[in-house]
Parts: structure tokens; C-alpha cells; sequence
């Protein structure tokens, strides 16, 4: 076999491995199998959701069926539940200038983000540019709720309205933002607060109504649902966004374009199996925490990103001073094993995550962050696994080391 030959069955066989540990959930929860069974019955029937015959029925029965489902999960009404294609178009359609209540329109013309939010509501949505403003957040990745509301005050007394968002908890480290003090403190305000729930939901409770959230965002495929559903959910019946999406009057006039009932269907369905399994996660937090401690071992300088603030059970993020994290990521996908660098929304490319810069973390040791997020399904075997993994891969970075100081 000539050299091309050789190059052509190695790059296949790295192409084709298959991985044996995920340890990626933040990123995308495997779909559940009872999800997938539902999803494909259901892209098997004809109908649109709109039509008033039979099949069109079943569609939307489908849809009305998840939307409880979802709804449950958040402890509101069904009518309070918009389905989009995904918590990017939720979170967009939330961060609108425009909302609409029981008296016609209700108009903001200023946005306050916090610094460590999802790319897609650090964008801002649907405000310009001059009217978006960051919040800070601490070095541990929260927000001081004392000074965001301090912050909308003098807004407020400047003749702005103000529109607030936070996320529940960040897809990066897991930390869990304040929201019930947040809202406590934003009490007295004519503040409308959006959350991102997306990392939130099937892992702590989501309760709007404690949060003081306006709004929420949710994604069907971080709970084991498929790629491409989402929903905004609203606290109050009476107040929400103006639609992202206009022309026909789908989801209530909330969000036009016929809906995707397969991926609905499969939303619902995950929802409800998560809603059911909020117990059990402090077996997942023991064997995170575990984890961490022997990474620490492994390497005397490890640094845990928001390990000082309360986090979700299953979010790990941390780095090694002077270990990259793409030679790091590289080196785990080749020993079969699944984590990432970050949000998997910014861009697929390892650079520095602009959540680690806002808690004012060194450009150097940021560009190391690798992200280990675990599911209810992970086992500690697989944990196991993985750290023998690190320890074979930092040796090997040690010995590269030597041997350039050398």
C-alpha cells in the first residue's frame, strides 16, 4: 500500500470511530429512545395542524398534548406556552422592544444583558445596538442584584423603560444565577425580566413565578428531545413579546409558519419524562465533584471555573495553566471521549469563551477551558474511564513540555 493509500485508511478510521463516552450534554442531550419512537410515528401520519379534517385534528391534538406537557415542567397554564424551532428563536422573540398586554403595546427602549448569557441573547435580539447595555457579573459568574436594580432605577428616573435578561443557569459552568433575588430586588419596577431557561430545565425546578421571570426560553433536545422544537413560555397570560414571525396565526398569532408536529410531539414527551426525574441528581453532583477533585490530583494547578457559586449538579468547567484546550479536546476525541471548549453555539472553533472573560479570567487560562458536562445516565465507570484518559494525555503534554525545555 503506497503513502496515499496509508493516509486514506488512517484519516478513515478517525473519521469513522466511534465514541464511547459522551460527556457532552450541555451541548445536546442523547434523544430519549421512547422520544425517538414518538417522533417517527408521528412523521408518519399526513396533516397539517391548521386543517380541520381528521388528520389535521390528530396534528394538532399532537401539539396541544405537548404544549401541557410543557407546561407542566414550568408550573403554567398550556395557553402560556409558544413553540418555536429552538431556544435561539425563543430567546430572539423575547428580546423585543415591543410586548404586548391586555391594553395594546408596551414599548422598551432600553436592554440589560447579563455579561456570561448564551450568544444568542448576548446578541441582543431584536434591539439596536445603542440601546443594549451589559451587566456585570462577579468572578464566580453572578450577578449583583443590588446593582442591576440600582442600575434600572437610573434608568427608570431617566424616563426609560427597561427590559432585563438573565440566564437561570449558564451553559458554559453550570453556575446558577440568583433569579429569585434578582427579582426581589427588581421589585417595584416596571423591569419585565426574560429568563434563559435552556441548561435550567429537567435539572432544578423551574418556577417562574419565584424566579420573577416574564418570560422563559426552553430547548427540546438539552432534555433528550429532538433537534429543532423550542418554546417561549410566559408568566402572565396577558403579557408577551411582539412575534418574530408574522404572516398566519399559528401558536395564537405568537409565532406563524405550520408547525413542526413530530418535533413538538417528541418536545412534549421529554418534558414530561424530565419533569419526573428532577430527584437523583445529587448522585450526579457526588460523582462531579469527585471528578474535579481527582482532575486536581492530576494536576496540582487545575482551576474549576464557578466552583465557588452555586451550580447545576451535572457543569464542570475547568483548565490547566499552559494546556491548550484544542490540543486537549483533540487528544480526548481520539480516546473515544465527547466534551467540548464551551457554548456549542459560538462558532465550533476553540478560542477565548466571552462567559470566562466576564468573570475576568486570564486570557491564557480561559483559552484552556474544557467543558465536562454529565447526564442522569452517566456512569461512574465512564467518569473512571475519562480520568485515565487525562492522566495518559497530561503526561504526554508533560513530557512535550520537558522536552522543549530541555
Amino acid at each position: 500500500m503506497g503513502r496515499a493509500g496509508r493516509f486514506r485508511r488512517r484519516h478513515m478510521t478517525v473519521m469513522t470511530s466511534r465514541t464511547d463516552i459522551y460527556l457532552d450534554h450541555n451541548a445536546g442531550a442523547p434523544l430519549r429512545p421512547q422520544v425517538a419512537e414518538l417522533v417517527c410515528r408521528v412523521l408518519m401520519r399526513t396533516g397539517n395542524a391548521s386543517s380541520v379534517h381528521g388528520p389535521g385534528r390528530r396534528a394538532r391534538g399532537a401539539i396541544e398534548t405537548a404544549r401541557a406537557q410543557v407546561a407542566r415542567l414550568c408550573g403554567v397554564p398550556g395557553a402560556q406556552v409558544s413553540f418555536t424551532c429552538g431556544a435561539t428563536e425563543a430567546n430572539v422573540t423575547a428580546l423585543s422592544p415591543v410586548w404586548k398586554d391586555g391594553r395594546g403595546e408596551r414599548r422598551f427602549t432600553r436592554l440589560l444583558v447579563a455579561a456570561s448569557e448564551h450568544p444568542s441573547v448576548a446578541a441582543g435580539g431584536r434591539f439596536p445596538a445603542e440601546a443594549r447595555e451589559s451587566v456585570p457579573v462577579d468572578g464566580r459568574g453572578l450577578v449583583d442584584p443590588a446593582a442591576l436594580a440600582a442600575r434600572v432605577a437610573e434608568l427608570t428616573a431617566a424616563g426609560e423603560s427597561v427590559l432585563v435578561a438573565v440566564m437561570a443557569a449558564n451553559n458554559e459552568t453550570g453556575v446558577l444565577q440568583p433569579l429569585s433575588e434578582i427579582s426581589a430586588a427588581l421589585k417595584g419596577s416596571d423591569a419585565v425580566l426574560h429568563v434563559d431557561g435552556v441548561q435550567a430545565a429537567g435539572r432544578i425546578a423551574i418556577d417562574m413565578e419565584a424566579w420573577g421571570a416574564d418570560s422563559l426560553a426552553l430547548s427540546a433536545h438539552k432534555i433528550g428531545g429532538p433537534q429543532g422544537a423550542g418554546a417561549i413560555v410566559v408568566r402572565r397570560a396577558g403579557l408577551h413579546p411582539a412575534p418574530l414571525l408574522t404572516g398566519g396565526g399559528q401558536e395564537n398569532w405568537r409565532r406563524a409558519g405550520t408547525e413542526n408536529v413530530a418535533a413538538i410531539a417528541g418536545f412534549g414527551l421529554a418534558a414530561e419524562q424530565a419533569a419526573a426525574e428532577l430527584v437523583g441528581w445529587d448522585e450526579i453532583r457526588a460523582l462531579r465533584d469527585g471528578m474535579e477533585r481527582e482532575l486536581r490530583h492530576i494536576w496540582a494547578d487545575t482551576v474549576v471555573f464557578g466552583a465557588d457559586a452555586p451550580r447545576l449538579a451535572n457543569t464542570s468547567c475547568f483548565a490547566v495553566p499552559g494546556v491548550a484546550a484544542e490540543t486537549a479536546l483533540i487528544a480526548l476525541d481520539l480516546e473515544g471521549i465527547a466534551v467540548s471548549s464551551g457554548s456549542a453555539c459560538s462558532s465550533g472553533k476553540v478560542g477565548v469563551s466571552p462567559v470566562l472573560s466576564a468573570m475576568g479570567i486570564d486570557k491564557d487560562l480561559a483559552r484552556g477551558a474544557i467543558r465536562i458536562s454529565l447526564g442522569r445516565e452517566t456512569a461512574p465507570e465512564e467518569i473512571e474511564q475519562f480520568l485515565a484518559a487525562w492522566r495518559r494525555i497530561s503526561g504526554r503534554i508533560r513530557q512535550a513540555g520537558a522536552g522543549r525545555a530541555a
